[in-house]
């Protein structure tokens, strides 16, 4: 226990980190992109496109995502198909992301005064017009801050990874736990990193939202 000192067990656990910002930047991202669909058939005119849409976040969101990581690990086993630990955990975490992110993009869209649409409309432009060059500007300022403040919860979210074997931070903490037996340190410091690596975003979060509510009040 002795030959671990505690400069040892922070680097480990940094080393770790990596793993964590980086399956979390690839859920964000593909999480981002996924969204984006869903927010557009959601929004479009197309029913079955709106049903399909509606379903999904309804089903990602009414579920844990903890149970969406072993259906991704273990459902496609059933198959013969063995999937790597961080393919599972990388395809899970995106299409739970999708899911909040496309709902909370879509409540910025509806968010937009009808006025805009019927003054779009006027001017003779399209549905595809209005999004491009109307609604969609407009309502991207309003979802930078709450879409930045959910990408906290895809960070904390990395830690269920470790269920289904991927080492990432929280996995990386038992691991090191069992070999220095310092469980109090080890875990205090994975505390202390996803505090750091979390604190920022909520806190650009919460400055982007009260910059938003003042140029609000300015026009």
């Amino acid at each position: 226990m002795s030959e671990f000192t505690t400069w040892d067990v922070l680097r480990n656990l940094l080393l770790a980190a990596r793993w964590t910002v980086l399956l979390s930047l690839v859920s964000f991202v593909g999480g981002g992109i996924v969204g984006a669909l869903l927010l557009l058939l959601r929004i479009g005119k197309n029913r079955f496109g709106q049903s399909f849409a509606k379903a999904y976040v309804e089903l990602f969101q009414g579920t844990p995502l903890l149970m969406q990581l072993f259906l991704a690990f273990f459902g496609l086993g059933l198959f013969g198909i063995d999937v790597p630990a961080w393919l599972a955990a990388g395809l899970a975490l995106i299409l739970w992301t999708a899911a909040f992110l496309a709902e909370i993009w879509r409540g910025c869209v509806e968010a937009i005064a009808k006025g805009q649409w019927e003054a779009s409309s006027s001017l003779g432009m399209g549905y595809i017009q209005q999004m491009r060059w109307v609604i969609l500007p407009q309502a991207l300022k309003i979802a930078v801050p709450p879409t930045v403040g959910f990408s906290v919860q895809v960070v904390k979210g990395t830690a269920l990874t470790s269920i289904i074997g991927f080492v990432e931070l929280s996995k990386a903490g038992t691991v090191v736990t069992n070999a220095t037996f310092q469980p109090f340190t080890v875990y205090g410091l994975v505390a202390l990193i996803y505090f750091c690596l979390c604190w920022p975003l909520s806190k650009s979060s919460q400055v982007l939202e009260r910059k938003l509510n003042v140029a609000h009040r300015n026009h």
